[in-house]
């Protein structure tokens, strides 16, 4: 399916019913008040706000020992702010920052009325999918959200191993016939699943659906206008597909990575000049979200905040919303063609690769590689202008971003971090060609 053919599918009508006001609300226009974009579930009728905040990204400090903890005042300063301006839906899980994220969310969220919002979390047994151990989890993931229900409830990152991995972590032990109960007894309004794999295994799932076997009330994929045509098709499949799919059997669509991890927040210097010659008064990122609110099926996008600015920015996209024209969307596919010219590690900083037995500061690696990439800072060969000095600037930058024994070189390949990177990347061979690189820097190789 191309870039704009879900205009086909659900229609031009589709995609201004979709972005136009509910009952009740203002049109929002480009100029005036915010009035932030909500869709209404059509299972249910819940209002949902577009812009979700996903909570794997709550600001961190130092506490008096050193060790990273989540910034409470700042999380209830970004979570009064966001639901004052509309932003309704907040995704956490039990894994999210080291398991700190559900107390944070719950904190910040039960000082306001538990219906001003809808809690989305998982059950994310990767370590544990024993019968006691997820049900413990379950359990305990109400404690730290401080509530006795969950609004939207998912089964964390299926889709790796098909059906088989699947029964393994919930049908073998029971856990799929436990969430139905609980279902039943209203502590679970949405039971659905997020989706990281290839386009054989999302198959299975829909026919699980299809049969009557598995009924999902939602989906959670990644989707964002590189991803749509341009993911790897082999281990991830294409967001193109997955939408289509899933909008023809009418489940309504939750985003995950609308920026790559930030990587479509800050792209190459070439790409953010030429969207900036079109759109001079409007954010990078803002190209993203608008890519993603623009399809019809997609009742919310989720962005992991970590600052009131960016929280400002996509507030302020989604309160002035406009749906991309078609020329925009062929526009972004160029971005997107031009974005996969450039060799970048295809990390969202999950950090679900961490911690390494071996101490690496996997993301770490990556980020720093991708910024220089990304920032036009990467060295590349000796006769390249200014290499000298941004081949110091890397290598001092480096020193100073991940410690020295924490970097790539220090990859045994060990392969521990392969089946938990959502994204598939072949962590230790990218691992190997940093190393390499950062060896050629050393010894002016390049």
């Amino acid at each position: 399916m191309k870039r704009r053919d879900f205009i086909k599918i659900s229609g031009a009508a589709a995609v201004a019913a979709a972005c136009a006001p509910k009952k009740g609300q203002s049109s929002a226009p480009a100029e005036g008040p915010e009035q932030m974009l909500v869709r209404e579930n059509p299972h249910n009728g819940d209002k949902v706000s577009v812009l979700g905040f996903g909570c794997m990204r709550w600001p961190m400090i130092k506490d008096a020992d050193g060790k990273d903890v989540i910034d409470q005042v700042a999380v209830n300063e970004m979570v009064d702010y966001a639901l004052a301006h509309g932003v309704n839906y907040f995704d956490t899980s039990p894994a999210y920052l080291q398991g700190q994220s559900e107390k944070a969310a719950g904190e910040a969220l039960s000082r306001h009325p538990r219906d001003s919002y809808f809690i989305a979390t998982k059950l994310s047994n990767f370590g544990d999918r024993s019968t006691e151990g997820s049900i413990k989890m379950y359990h305990e993931s109400f404690k730290q959200l401080k509530t006795d229900y969950f609004d939207y409830y998912l089964l964390h990152s299926i889709g790796r191993g098909g059906k088989e991995a699947f029964n393994r972590r919930y049908v073998e032990n029971g856990m799929i016939d436990f969430l139905r109960k609980e279902k039943e007894a209203g502590r679970i309004r949405n039971l659905g699943f997020s989706f990281h794999g290839a386009q054989h295994e999302f198959d299975a799932f829909m026919e699980m659906h299809d049969s009557g076997e598995m009924r999902w009330d939602f989906c959670q994929i990644e989707m964002n206008y590189v991803d749509w045509t341009h993911a790897d098709g082999i281990r991830n499949a294409n967001a193109n597909y997955l939408y289509a799919e899933l909008d023809k059997r009418g489940i309504p669509i939750i985003i995950m990575e609308p920026l790559l991890g930030g990587r479509l927040a800050n792209v190459p210097e070439g790409i953010a000049r030429q969207m900036k010659q079109r759109e001079p008064d409007m954010s990078i990122a803002s190209w993203a979200f608008r890519f993603c609110g623009t399809h019809p099926r997609v009742l919310c996008t989720l962005s992991g905040m970590t600052s009131m600015d960016p929280l400002m920015d996509n507030i302020k996209t989604f309160g002035h919303f406009k749906p991309l024209t078609d020329e925009e969307l062929d526009f972004l596919e160029q971005m997107a063609v031009q974005m996969k010219e450039y060799p970048l590690v295809n990390c969202t900083d999950c950090k679900y690769c961490m911690p390494c037995p071996w101490g690496i500061d996997i993301p770490g690696t990556f980020l720093h590689y991708n910024k220089a990439i990304t920032e036009g800072t990467y060295a590349q060969s000796r006769e390249q202008k200014d290499y000298a000095r941004l081949k110091k600037a890397y290598l001092v930058s480096y020193d100073r971003t991940v410690a020295s024994v924490r970097q790539a070189d220090h990859c045994i390949g060990c392969g521990d971090c392969l089946p938990r990177c959502p994204q598939s990347i072949a962590i230790p061979r990218e691992l190997r060609r940093i190393a390499q690189y950062v060896e050629q820097l050393k010894q002016d190789t390049l």
